[in-house]
């Protein structure tokens, strides 16, 4: 039914309208300004459902493709797209930004239309990321979107905000800059920006290899890999609820999903010879960085170093593929296995990163600080809030039945066939995972109760336990049936194992 109708344009545009809308309606009347918001969010996203009821599992060919001439000098067209990579992330964008609405439906009082208008203008650039088949079109939504997370931060943002903008823009806007001097250069090589058309155009070694360090430039601060992750801590801590979640379930993964479609089929060979290189920054992101996590003060900024730490995993994945292909041991069935635990990964840590920014969200609504050492004892005043607090903290530590268990195993089986001690490594992370997820709780949630302030606290509102509610349903209903998200995209990644096997020298 829906097959013919310009849904991934409508799902882009339509809350890019609705926030311009919403900026225009200006704050005279708040309420409005929430409807409005909510209503083009939820219409976003209910339009972005048949994109997964209405995909053809068993093809790795482009769906629900839209093409149109946009700059013909160049060869550049507006064409859109999904496979079985991009599709969830379409619709993980799409969700999220709903919970991002609710959860600065009373807190946010200052600037709400603009609050709103950013998150929803964000929305439709993220989801342009995603559908892209133009590269310099992913370019343009890759950097758009930049706009509104930088107001997003530097204007609801904390104390730091102004510092922790800055970096953030530099960081993400330099590190495009190479990505784009590759578009360029591959354009003239083969006369098109069209993405799968760069993944058919003959390159020599040298020439994958520089293109590949470009890639990983622009997509390695992104996720953000080791050793170029330290904008993300401060972006968390100074960003406003809604902006940690966005950062952490969304913008993150747009930097694993670049070395989806970009790194492995555009650059195979390169990838397969600089593999060791990447696995070694996502083995130092799980351990390292769990370890970092560990000595945190600041709940943010815990979660924070949490979320490099569990990225290591999308990215050990995506790049363990060549050591599997390589081992003569074995037959490569682990292939697909890896590039499918990094997809689960990625889409489940967007829904338990988000719950966390979330449960620290209601804890500082409350109290007006992150720091762990305020508090203790939470669970005797608000017994819900704590639930579902500790499911997600169960999830984020990989516990069996949780969608934060699946990814991990997925990789960590994989990594098997590669080599044990890449695995071995890579396991760690149930240690430390476990250790800085449950020590914050422990500090947090149980116990005595440490103060007055938190003797006073209130329960979950409405508002916030459908929020927490729905995320909590989703971690664990992925972690105990996850087939209805690896067979959509189980034929676009065998086929992408395929591509990447084959080489292109």
């Amino acid at each position: 039914m829906f097959t013919d109708w310009p849904l991934l344009s409508l799902v882009i545009w339509l809350p890019i309208i609705g926030g311009v809308f919403t900026l225009l309606t200006g704050d005279k009347s708040p309420a409005a300004t929430r409807r409005i918001a909510l209503f083009t969010a939820v219409l976003t996203f209910l339009l972005s459902l048949p994109l997964y009821f209405q995909f053809d599992p068993g093809t790795a060919a482009m769906q629900f493709q839209e093409l149109a001439p946009w700059i013909a000098t160049f060869n550049i067209h507006y064409h859109l797209g999904v496979d079985g990579i991009s599709m969830p992330l379409v619709i993980l964008t799409t969700f999220t930004t709903i919970l991002v609405v609710i959860a600065g439906w009373e807190v946010i009082d200052y600037r709400l239309s603009q609050y709103m208008a950013a998150f929803l203008i964000m929305e439709g650039m993220m989801v342009g990321t995603f559908a892209a088949l133009d590269s310099i079109l992913f370019y343009f939504f890759f950097e758009g979107m930049l706009i509104p997370m930088y107001l997003i931060i530097g204007i609801w943002g904390g104390p730091r905000r102004v510092y922790a903008t800055i970096k953030f823009f530099i960081y993400t806007f330099l590190g495009s800059v190479f990505m784009l001097v590759a578009l360029i250069y591959m354009y003239f090589q083969g006369g098109s920006f069209a993405i799968l058309d760069l993944h058919a155009l003959p390159l020599g070694l040298t020439e994958q290899i520089l293109i590949f360090f470009a890639f990983l430039i622009a997509f390695a601060v992104k996720v953000p890999m080791w050793p170029v992750h330290t904008w993300l801590p401060d972006a968390h801590v100074e960003a406003p609820t809604g902006g940690s979640v966005i950062l952490a379930a969304i913008m993150l993964k747009i930097g694993g999903y670049g070395f989806l479609r970009f790194s492995l089929p555009v650059t195979p060979d390169a990838s397969a010879a600089l593999d060791w290189l990447i696995i070694a920054m996502s083995l130092i992101a799980i351990v390292y960085i769990g370890m970092v996590a560990l000595a945190q003060r600041d709940m943010k900024k815990l979660v924070a170093y949490s979320s490099i730490s569990h990225m290591g995993f999308a990215t050990l994945g995506m790049f363990a593929v060549f050591a599997i292909l390589d081992n003569p041991a074995n037959d490569g069935t682990g292939a697909v296995l890896a590039l499918e635990g990094a997809m689960v990964q990625m889409v489940s840590h967007g829904f338990i990163s988000g719950a966390l920014f979330l449960v620290i969200g209601v804890l500082y609504d409350r109290m007006h600080t992150r720091e762990i050492s305020a508090y203790g004892g939470v669970a005797n005043t608000m017994p819900w809030f704590a639930t579902l607090a500790v499911v997600f903290a169960m999830a984020n530590a990989g516990l069996p039945g949780t969608s934060g268990f699946v990814g991990e195993f997925m990789v960590i089986l994989a990594s098997f066939k590669a080599n044990f001690w890449i695995a071995f490594t890579a396991a760690l992370t149930l240690i430390i995972g476990a250790a800085y997820t449950l020590w914050m709780i422990k500090r947090v949630i149980f116990g005595a109760i440490a103060n007055e302030q938190v003797a006073g606290l209130s329960d979950l509102n409405a508002r916030e336990a459908i929020n927490l509610g729905v995320l909590a349903v989703l971690v664990i209903g992925l972690g105990v049936w996850p087939n209805p998200l690896l067979e959509v995209m189980h034929a676009t990644l065998d086929n992408l194992v395929a591509h990447v096997a084959t080489g292109k020298i």
